[in-house]
């Protein structure tokens, strides 16, 4: 594999690793068949063995993690765990989502039913893999100036994620630095979006159990009214929640399911509530729990209702550090030039990146993947995401330059 098309930096520098054709069409096959075999967190074996076959084929001795799924690989270290100089990471979730995939016309859509990649952790697996490939070529060339890591990191969507446990595993150990992208329908494809300090939200899960003896609806006062305080739950806990904290940390709860009884005229013994807290704020985030725990059971109360309430920890908002950001922001604009990289406000959505950047500074990008002109969004989470497939040529030309340009600073 030839590495076309050098990039010259300010001061007369050159910056090679730009993608040849052939890799380009390998990737995008590559990101293709993972569309078509989505595996849920912690079931990824087809994923994982498809990686580590490309990355042995290309000389490199990646470490499958302990749990059986995702993988670390070392480059520029002769496949031996860490080195003098702080490695830089670069991270991929490469878990699917249990939802259908309704693209009925796409002949890669998901050949497993009511399972898909429709958050894009396919794009994300493809550019680290299609990284290490550009990037052990560079080796063998002797222009990698510093040992680099990529991280294939299972079970991104199980709260609270898969990132702790490839820490566990070793993941982070001489690592001085991480970066990641995640895929973004409201950006275009070839460039990226990017924000210093919290670029995600905070997310736990709220599971709520109420019971109540039950009875006839002609005589509510005779009983807990079951379903009126499950109603009450929805609609008062969020108003409580959002005036015992800083409005400003953004501290909501969002409901995603509510069940109770079987017929019209019998007041159930047994509702149940799910959903998700979400928090802007690292401080109100860790104060979260017994915020909303105390709201549910003073609405419960109200009601005569006994509640049960599991709160799951989820993972904490995703803060970019400066000199990360800055990397990100510089091997993009080496690459494809100042207009390539935008502003992006912080979203509530939780990503368990935030896992590694509580041990190390890193940063992570939103990659553009809508294709330029288009005004359909295709939403993340939903049964019909795509990407303009360009994205992939994008972020791994961005990583190879952030990891040239990393070992500058």
């Amino acid at each position: 594999m030839s590495l076309e098309s050098e990039v010259d930096l300010p001061g007369g520098a050159v910056l090679p690793g730009a993608l040849p054709e052939a890799l380009r069409a390998e990737l995008v096959a590559f990101r293709r068949d993972l569309h078509m075999h989505p595996e849920l967190g912690n079931q990824e074996f087809r994923t994982t063995a498809a990686i580590k076959e490309r990355l042995e084929r290309a000389g490199l001795r990646p470490r499958v993690l302990s749990s059986g799924t995702g993988l670390i690989c070392d480059i520029g270290t002769d496949g031996e765990a860490g080195t003098d100089a702080a490695m830089l990471a670069m991270r991929a979730d490469i878990d699917a989502l249990p939802i259908p995939d309704m693209k009925t016309e796409c002949p890669y859509r998901s050949t497993v039913p009511d399972r898909a990649h429709a958050c894009g952790h396919d794009v994300h697996t493809t550019v680290v893999l299609g990284t290490g490939l550009v990037l052990a070529e560079l080796h063998r060339q002797g222009l990698l100036p510093r040992p680099v890591r990529l991280i294939f990191q299972p079970a991104e969507e199980v709260l609270p994620g898969g990132a702790a446990d490839a820490i566990a595993d070793g993941a982070l150990d001489g690592i001085g630095r991480i970066v990641a992208v995640h895929c973004d329908p409201r950006v275009d494809a070839g460039k990226i979006g990017l924000r210093q300090g919290a670029i995600t939200s905070a997310c736990d899960r709220l599971e709520i159990t109420l019971d109540g003896p039950g009875g006839h609806t002609a005589r509510p006062h005779l009983t807990t009214d079951l379903v009126t305080a499950a109603a009450r739950v929805v609609v008062d806990v969020p108003a409580l929640v959002g005036r015992r904290v800083d409005s400003r940390s953004g501290l909501a709860v969002t409901w995603g399911r509510i069940e109770s009884g079987h017929a019209p005229n019998v007041i159930p013994q047994h509702a149940e509530l799910s959903g998700t807290v979400r928090c802007l704020d690292q401080d109100a985030w860790r104060q979260a729990p017994d915020i909303v725990v105390a709201a549910i059971d003073e609405v419960a109360n109200l009601y005569r209702a006994k509640s049960e309430i599991n709160y799951v920890r989820g993972v904490p908002p995703v803060v970019n550090e400066a000199g990360a950001t800055e990397l990100l922001r510089d091997a993009m604009i080496a690459r494809r030039g100042v207009e390539s990289v935008e502003g992006t406000q912080q979203s509530l959505g939780g990503e368990d990146f935030s896992w590694y950047l509580e041990r190390v500074p890193g940063a992570m990008a939103r990659l553009g993947v809508r294709p330029p002109g288009e005004r359909t969004v295709r939403d993340l989470h939903q049964g019909d995401f795509d990407v303009d497939e360009h994205a992939i040529t994008v972020g791994v030309e961005l990583f190879t330059a952030a990891a040239l340009l990393d070992a500058l600073r």
